[in-house]
């Protein structure tokens, strides 16, 4: 009995070491993905919604939509797409906010296109793919924060949508901490995504 009792305890930590290790392995594989970005060039700028306040996005939307913009004005993309509803009714919308932000930094309205009503990337990736096909839009650079890119484009491509990453160059995520609860969220999510293919 005691034998048994060893071995079982010795599998369980085999099985709890190799767990450890493919998320500590996913976790890496989320971050490099994050920090690589192509000079590429596409019909449009797909930016991710994140939190509004008000009429102005949060620190973290803004960053989204500034990548966009310079996307725009250093002519890589023709158009910019902005995604991302409300939280509660008469809130303005994550979409609108950046369509507005974007066009008070210089982007001409006739280049912006928007959707209003998601609130999961997932509902981000397919409303802004019914946008794309009326204008002509074929290509995208998916913009979003890095650590959340790999999961993104995992759904993109699920979507059947022909992106290519464009992580932000600059983030709210700067201390070691607040980057640590992000990459500890996307992993979780994404492993999510991975087994059970839950849209969020």
């Amino acid at each position: 009995m005691a034998l048994l009792r060893q071995r079982l305890v010795g599998g369980l930590l085999i099985l709890l070491l190799a767990a450890a290790l493919g998320f500590v392995g996913l976790a890496w594989q989320i971050v490099s993905y994050g920090n690589a970005s192509a000079d590429s060039h596409a019909d449009a700028a797909l930016v991710l919604g994140a939190a509004a306040w008000g009429n102005k996005p949060s620190p973290v939307y803004r960053e989204r939509i500034n990548e966009a913009i310079a996307l725009y004005k250093a002519g890589r993309v023709r158009y910019l797409v902005f995604t991302g509803g409300t939280p509660e009714p008469g809130y303005p919308a994550e979409g609108e906010v950046g369509r507005k932000f974007a066009i008070e930094h210089g982007v001409p309205a006739a280049a912006v296109l928007f959707e209003t009503t998601s609130r999961t990337t997932w509902q981000n990736l397919a409303n802004a793919r019914e946008l794309l096909a009326p204008v002509g839009i074929r290509t995208v650079l998916l913009v979003s924060d890095p650590l959340h890119m790999r999961r993104a484009m995992a759904m993109a491509s699920r979507l059947g949508l022909d992106a290519t990453p464009a992580p932000t160059s600059s983030s709210r995520f700067q201390s070691l901490a607040s980057r640590g609860e992000f990459l500890w969220r996307e992993t979780w999510l994404y492993i999510d995504y991975l087994l059970l293919g839950s849209p969020s």
